[in-house]
């Protein structure tokens, strides 16, 4: 697909500096341009290679003068590529239709502009939403509802009366409302605790592959509304997520904690459960979370703590080597010291 470069900035509300007429056919990074590509770049360090580059036009913020090439002045120069890129790699398209190796229950109701693949298997009473696609190898089980426009990839399992609603990606591999981890301890051993619940996924989430969303115990395991999850992801029963929460690579949840809006937990962290993380809040990479985490607090390490007092506590820990010198010699001092004064007193 073509644009002009005066086209493209139309689209992102933006500026062009130089010709507009200019034809884009390609959007790639700078080392990988070539002509007629578009790149960006975020700050001046990146611009030089960008203009060094084949590329035909460069999305750019701000001021830089004495450029050679077309440049496309937007706000947020990444913001706008990942507007762009749809334009120029456009999602695959899948017929709707239900392939002749599906397995569809009567009862179920499969919208016609649906695409339902190889292998599926839909449960009785289900509802697949208009222009949903399932790629194959998907069981959708009884009395499961998904939404419009949703994509699942090769391989996803959502339980038994789990919700997915409208524009939700699940990666492949992933499965939705696996039991949850119950079990009380009755005359010697573990009696499993029925996991009745469900998993409400709101709309506009994204789940990567290989995660796994277990249904609540009573009520629901809830995702909020713009959530994106990683690969590799552990959500227990009954947890509850806000709103355009963001979850990196292998997270792990215990049951029934509960995240504010907007919250960040980045890779390889765990989050015990019955907690509370505020509105927010930051987990950073690989801590591990035993307490409630307020409002826009920011904590990290194993127990995490405010990550400002954590970072003072692993300066402390690096300079404990020479501390331990430091301490050695001074013990040695003192004891030649007492040495002296001993032999002072004879």
């Amino acid at each position: 697909m073509t644009f002009t470069a005066a086209q493209i900035a139309e689209q992102l509300r933006g500026s062009v500096v130089g010709d507009g007429s200019v034809e884009i056919t390609g959007f790639a990074p700078a080392d990988l341009a070539k002509p007629g590509d578009l790149t960006f770049a975020e700050k001046e360090s990146y611009f030089a290679a960008a203009a060094a580059s084949a590329a035909s036009a460069i999305l750019v913020s701000g001021e830089f003068p004495g450029a050679k090439k077309v440049l496309i002045r937007v706000p947020n120069p990444r913001v706008a590529a990942a507007r762009l890129l749809p334009l120029f790699f456009p999602p695959d398209t899948h017929a709707p239709g239900v392939h002749a190796t599906a397995t569809v229950a009567a009862s179920a109701q499969v919208d016609p502009t649906a695409h339902i693949g190889p292998g599926c298997v839909i449960g009785a009473r289900a509802k697949i939403g208009a222009r949903t696609v399932l790629m194959g190898g998907n069981h959708i089980g009884r009395d499961c509802q998904i939404g419009a426009d949703g994509c699942l990839f090769p391989n996803v399992v959502i339980y038994a009366q789990c919700r997915v609603g409208n524009r939700v990606s699940i990666h492949a591999g992933t499965v939705i409302g696996a039991d949850g981890y119950g079990y009380v301890f009755d005359e010697g051993r573990h009696r499993k605790m029925l996991q009745v619940g469900n998993v409400v996924i709101h709309d506009d989430v994204e789940i990567g592959a290989n995660a796994a969303i277990d249904r609540a115990a009573l009520g629901s395991t809830v995702i909020g509304a713009g959530t994106k999850i990683d690969n590799l992801v552990h959500v227990a029963h009954n947890v509850v997520m806000g709103k355009h929460c963001l979850v990196m690579g292998q997270v792990g949840f215990a049951g029934s904690t509960q995240l504010g809006d907007y919250c960040v937990i980045a890779s390889q962290s765990g989050i015990a459960g019955h907690l509370k993380l505020g509105v927010q809040a930051t987990v950073g990479a690989k801590s591990g979370v035993m307490r409630d985490v307020p409002d826009k607090g920011v904590v990290l390490g194993i127990p995490a703590a405010p990550d400002k007092q954590t970072k003072r506590q692993w300066i402390a820990q690096q300079q404990l080597p020479d501390m331990i010198h430091r301490l050695r010699e001074l013990e040695k001092q003192v004891a030649e010291l007492q040495a002296r004064a001993g032999g002072n007193q004879v």
